[in-house]
């Protein structure tokens, strides 16, 4: 069993900054963030592999950054620019090798105008 612990989140304005984190208890082969806004089905923001290869979705690139420290199993979201829209409960993933996922609880981020 894997354990997600994620931290960061909060109430900031409209162009402030972010970040989350979250650590593994082991060694994943991808890690990464998911976000669900009241009303809205859940959708990925950005995932980076153990070969430090990133995915963002169009909605947040050139304002979120993911990165990991594969020493401490760690993945940080730093989150820029940040819009009213982009408001939502955040997930942090992790993906083992075998294809298994798993979540942590929820960090809520809130953008005010």
């Amino acid at each position: 069993q894997v354990q997600l612990v994620a931290s960061g989140g909060g109430l900031v304005q409209a162009g402030g900054s972010l970040t989350l984190s979250c650590a593994a208890s082991r060694s994943m082969n991808a890690m990464g963030w998911y976000r669900q806004a009241p009303g809205s089905v859940r959708e990925l923001v950005a995932h980076i592999d153990s070969r430090g290869t990133t995915y963002y979705a169009d909605f947040v690139k050139g304002r979120f950054a993911i990165s990991r420290d594969l020493a401490k199993n760690t993945v940080y979201l730093q989150m820029n620019s940040l819009k009213p829209e982009d408001t939502a409960v955040y997930y942090c993933s992790a993906w083992a090798a075998s294809g298994t996922a798993y979540s942590a609880q929820g960090s809520q981020v809130t953008v005010s105008s």
